[in-house]
């Protein structure tokens, strides 16, 4: 709106302020010129008194004395002389306001003592019939008693020359405000048209259009100014890019991060967090059954804000352990501070499950091959004490006794092979020797060394085939293995009468195979660590001849799959069977 800008502001302020002015000098300027008028009036009112005065000191009642005062009075104007005879003489008047009065009123009015006794000259305005305007009254003594001469004048004369000098004064008034005003807007817009172009360029800095410049159209205070402003501008623009390089930066660490950081204020609200901090939350949320909206989003769990109000109130770093959804977080809070004013802290946000697995893994592999050597060693050690000790007295017992010591030499030889396999699986190392293979036959071949093993233990085995394609690419000895690994353990924890079923679908671009068995199953609380070292089903370590086994085949089955950039899977429920999965790219 044109009267809220700076160029109406100072337009309508210059345009008030000469007003004012014009009309203080007005009021001053007509009172002035009232005046002026009036004591001109009055004085050549009194000039032609005294010089009438003069002539009837000189001439007395005389005609000629008549005849001057005639002359020399104004048309419009009645004289009135007290003669020092005592004779009175009323002159006439063009005037028709003064004509139509009667000459009583005049010798009336003329009976002045301050001028016929006290001989002296008055000036002074006097209200006549049917004049509006007054009129004015000029009284000189004369010599002798009684005597004077007396002027007689309507003030209307004076009213005209009033109203024409009003006229022109308005008009020079007028005129001058048509001149202030045109002379406000065009030095409110000179003044103020750099300012709106500044205010648009600030509009544009604030968009983020760091390279708008204000053009120099002056060198005074306003041309410093947009000089300054440019400045500002090209600084604004430097630091606005150093902040951003360094947002994106600290953005770009905190999501390339592996540790949850958050940032918190004082009262617990979240400031910063990254993306495994989110699933920390979002974990926290699932465990406890919250629900979390986009204010309480913002905000820290009850739970975890009387740490913060610990790490706050305490001024120290403060760490926890935290378990969740079978993960392990630790949570490490420290203060933030505002030179000795803490506001907030920061807490980092560390996933340990794979460290505490890993530990675990390693003293469950330590306590795992104890384990699996010591049972060997000790049949070795107390059958080959029997031998030498002479325990075994016939032929036929020492040759039992030689063969369970060979068949467990051979399980030792198994179990270290295994290890050195999987090591070096583990390790990258591992060989293949890929080559185009026929599924079909070699599928039933690996189907037929299974045959026997499976009717001895009473189990249905039988294959499926869908073959879109005869041939795939991989190496045979290596799924063989993972091949035998499944089966041998399906058959093995399978009961009597059950069934196991080998299904194998080749598309030309991946070659799929599942293994399902109606055995025992695997509890959900294991299925994560079947593909783990030395891991058994049967907690108890026990053995029998259908069970025994050392725990490495499924970890070595993984790793072959791993390395043909394939995938396996488990499904599994407890007393109702398992199924595994595997495929591997045909290339």
């Amino acid at each position: 709106m044109f009267w809220r800008s700076v160029v109406g502001k100072l337009a309508i302020t210059i345009l008030l302020l000469v007003s004012f002015v014009l009309f203080v000098l007005t009021i001053f300027l007509l009172e002035f010129f009232q005046n002026f008028h009036l004591e001109e009036a009055e004085k050549d009112m009194m000039q032609t008194a005294t010089k009438i005065s003069d002539t009837v000191e000189q001439y007395g009642d005389s005609q000629l004395t008549i005849d001057t005062t005639n002359r020399i009075k104004d048309p419009g104007s009645i004289i009135v002389i007290y003669f020092p005879d005592g004779k009175t003489w009323v002159s006439n008047s063009n005037d028709k306001e003064l004509s139509s009065v009667k000459k009583e009123w005049f010798l009336n009015q003329s009976n002045q003592d301050n001028v016929l006794k006290k001989r002296q000259k008055i000036k002074k305005q006097i209200n006549m019939p049917a004049n509006e305007y007054g009129t004015l009254l000029v009284g000189a003594p004369v010599s002798g008693e009684n005597a004077g001469v007396f002027i007689f004048q309507s003030l209307s004369v004076v009213a005209q020359t009033k109203a024409e000098t009003t006229k022109i004064i308005f008009l020079a008034a007028g005129i001058a405000i048509i001149l202030t005003t045109i002379f406000a807007f065009f030095l409110s817009t000179r003044i103020t048209s750099p300012l709106i172009k500044m205010r648009e360029a600030a509009f544009d800095l604030a968009r983020g259009e760091f390279n708008t410049k204000v053009p120099i159209l002056t060198h005074d205070e306003i041309g410093e100014l947009a000089m300054a402003f440019n400045r500002m501008g090209r600084q604004l623009k430097f630091h606005i890019n150093a902040l951003r390089q360094e947002k994106e930066q600290f953005a770009g660490i905190l999501s390339s991060m592996a540790d949850g950081v958050v940032t918190l204020g004082r009262n617990g609200e979240i400031i910063v967090q990254n993306p495994p901090a989110e699933l920390f939350m979002d974990a926290w949320d699932f465990e406890n059954n919250t629900l979390r909206n986009d204010e309480t989003n913002r905000r820290l769990p009850n739970e975890l804000n009387e740490i913060l109000q610990e790490v706050v109130q305490g001024e120290k770093e403060v760490s926890k352990e935290i378990n969740l959804q079978g993960r392990t977080w630790v949570m490490i809070m420290t203060p933030l501070y505002d030179q000795s004013y803490v506001r907030g802290a920061v807490a980092v946000i560390r996933d340990m499950t794979e460290e505490r697995r890993l530990d675990k893994l390693r003293k469950d592999f330590v306590a795992n091959v104890s384990h699996e050597l010591r049972t060997p060693i000790s049949m070795l050690q107390g059958y080959s004490e029997a031998i030498v000790d002479d325990v075994a007295e016939t032929k036929e017992e020492k040759n039992e006794l030689a063969q369970i010591i060979y068949e467990e030499s051979l399980r030792l030889s198994r179990l270290v092979n295994e290890l050195l396999d999987l090591a070096r699986m583990e390790a990258g190392h591992i060989q293949l020797k890929k080559e185009d293979i026929a599924v079909e036959p070699y599928v039933e071949r690996i189907m037929r060394k299974f045959g026997r093993v499976a009717e001895e233990s009473e189990i249905n085995l039988n294959l499926e085939k869908n073959l879109q394609t005869a041939y795939s690419r991989f190496d045979p000895d290596r799924i063989e293995q993972v091949f035998t690994n499944l089966i041998d353990n399906a058959i093995r924890h399978t009961d009597k009468g059950g069934y196991v079923k080998v299904k194998i679908d080749n598309h030309g671009n991946k070659f799929r195979a599942s293994v399902k068995d109606s055995g025992s199953g695997i509890p959900q609380e294991d299925l994560a660590f079947v593909f783990e070292r030395f891991y058994k089903a049967d907690k108890s370590r026990k053995r029998d001849g259908k069970k025994k086994g050392t725990g490495l085949g499924l970890s070595i089955a993984k790793n072959i799959i791993d390395a043909h950039r394939g995938m396996i899977t488990v499904k599994s429920k407890l007393d109702e069977g398992t199924t595994f999965y595997f495929e591997i790219p045909d290339n």
